[in-house]
């Protein structure tokens, strides 16, 4: 890594990275040098689409390589330990997306091999990194809308999805929570920290996987949370906050937000709308920026995305999870880390 430029490696080939990518290279600070796949072909043909100048047909050529600063892993999430894991053992810094990992305890791993080999890590929660959601987050801290009483968040995909998709295969950790649930679950966490109890409901595919699920949070101060998430019914993808003097209202997309209402007791509605310099509304850009100022710092975790509050949410999905009777491949065999009910 260089004071002005930070060097990537890609790690898979799909969408999330071509779209991750894109972004990327439109950060003068930013250089895109290597990209890894199980096979040779995918990676060449992606590196020749993006000016890539090394392609992998392996996932140990990128993790060797030293002049890659940090890698962007964009694996299927049931890849997500082994391929992070083997980065973090080769001396790599790692952006690895969302969910983290299939449950808290590959997530616990992971955390324990970044710090163990002094490597920065983190989860791409790139609505932790938003500059709205950021906005919204200081006005709730700040005490805008005073105590959160109570809080409302969706995510769902139309569908429907066959059989063979990756959302209904478990062997891919699919199912509606861990693909779209991490976000109305990262969302609340964000506001309010790790739930003290928590209900579920879901309806599971012949597969096992979830096709929606309904979780309830609530925490010792009073506070609840509704969450869903669906694979076979398009939402609003909205979420509300009430607190004890007031509200906030996000309407669709919340994790990328345009505009958000504050209502205060008393007074008029204020509209918050996003910054037209901060690009696209989905954009990308800000999480890779955020890695590369944390690197630049010398810092081995992000302030924005912590990962203590990582390993809190995989907590809550494990928790959900159990709930609703949701194993993966390898799991039956051990009970999963809950929350406490």
């Amino acid at each position: 890594m260089t004071e002005q430029r930070v060097r990537w490696g890609i790690l898979a080939t799909g969408g999330m990275s071509a779209t991750f990518t894109a972004d990327l290279v439109e950060l003068p600070d930013a250089e895109v040098v290597a990209v890894a796949s199980r096979s040779a072909e995918p990676a060449k043909a992606f590196a020749e689409r993006f000016g890539i100048p090394r392609a992998y047909g392996d996932w140990e050529s990128l993790a060797r390589d030293e002049e890659v600063d940090v890698v962007y892993v964009a694996t299927p999430h049931s890849a997500h330990r082994a391929a992070a894991g083997l980065m973090l053992e080769a001396g790599r810094n790692v952006l690895c997306e969302k969910p983290f990992t299939l449950n808290a305890r590959e997530a616990r791993e992971l955390v324990a091999l970044a710090r163990d080999n002094g490597r920065f890590l983190m989860e791409a929660m790139w609505m932790y990194c938003h500059p709205m959601v950021r906005r919204l987050k200081a006005l709730v801290d700040d005490g805008a809308i005073g105590e959160v009483r109570s809080l409302q968040a969706d995510f769902g995909l139309e569908g429907p999805f066959p059989a063979s998709h990756r959302l209904r295969d478990p062997a891919l950790g699919g199912g509606a929570l861990l693909d779209l649930g991490v976000y109305p679950v990262s969302f609340t966490q964000l506001l309010l920290g790790e739930p003290s109890d928590i209900v579920a409901r879901a309806v599971l595919s012949e597969e096992g996987v979830d096709l929606q699920t309904g979780a309830l949070l609530s925490w010792e101060s009073g506070a609840l949370a509704s969450v869903h998430c669906s694979i076979v019914g398009g939402t609003a993808t909205s979420a509300s906050i009430t607190g004890s003097k007031g509200r906030i209202d996000i309407p669709y997309g919340f994790f990328f937000p345009e505009r958000f209402t504050l209502h205060r007791d008393g007074r008029d509605p204020e509209e918050f709308t996003a910054d037209p310099a901060d690009g696209p509304r989905g954009s990308l850009k800000h999480e890779a920026a955020e890695v590369m100022r944390a690197l630049r710092a010398g810092e081995n975790e992000s302030p924005l995305v912590p990962l203590d509050g990582t390993l809190a949410v995989m907590r809550t999905l494990d928790t959900i999870r159990d709930r609703v009777g949701v194993r993966y491949p390898g799991e039956a065999a051990r009970a999963p880390e809950v929350t406490p009910a």
